[in-house]
């Protein structure tokens, strides 16, 4: 009977919706509930961008695949069109990140010319991970390293993961990318 209940809290557990802090999550269904702070201040809602392709992104600027920024760069001006938003996500949480988003503004203006939407630093692992990278890590597999991405669907359910390796314009997300452009919602 013990057993039991315990499964049953288990199963009741993964329905329920942790409390979170204002702006980061309302739905765990589709990635369109979700809420980022802004790097430039107020909130980055991803229900703007409902019926569009995302990647996000958490970026770090002092990592060895800081050089991803330009890349991710190219895809949103190239794919922006067709309904694709690149989303970069700064964090802590490898210790390759300024701790001050004035400081991680500048440098991705001044080194890469980022005009992609930009969260405030965000933590993407662990038990504070901001409710969107626990989301998506259940679907799709969980975040190691920085410049880890996930391709969200037009119907903001579907999530691919690809690692940090994974290059923005690789083969391999450059194909997932095309179909998921090609995709309706």
């Amino acid at each position: 009977m013990v057993d039991l209940l315990r499964r049953t809290a288990l199963l009741v557990s993964s329905f329920v919706v942790p409390a979170v802090k204002q702006g980061q999550a309302t739905t765990s269904e589709e990635a369109w509930g979700f809420s980022f702070d802004a790097l430039e201040g107020g909130s980055l809602p991803l229900e703007q961008f409902r019926g569009r392709v995302l990647l996000v992104v958490n970026t770090a600027s002092f990592c060895g695949f800081t050089p991803q920024y330009a890349a991710l760069q190219h895809l949103h001006e190239q794919h922006e069109a067709r309904g694709l938003t690149v989303i970069g996500v700064p964090s802590t949480d490898f210790g390759q990140e300024s701790t001050e988003t004035a400081k991680v503004r500048e440098f991705c203006e001044a080194q890469f010319n980022i005009s992609l939407p930009m969260a405030g630093l965000t933590h993407v692992r662990g038990a504070g991970a901001h409710p969107f990278f626990r989301w998506a890590a259940a679907q799709a597999g969980p975040v190691r390293w920085n410049f880890h991405k996930y391709l969200v669907a037009r119907d903001g359910r579907r999530v691919t993961g690809f690692t940090t390796r994974v290059a923005p314009d690789s083969a391999a997300l450059t194909r997932a990318l095309d179909e998921a452009l090609a995709a309706s919602a």
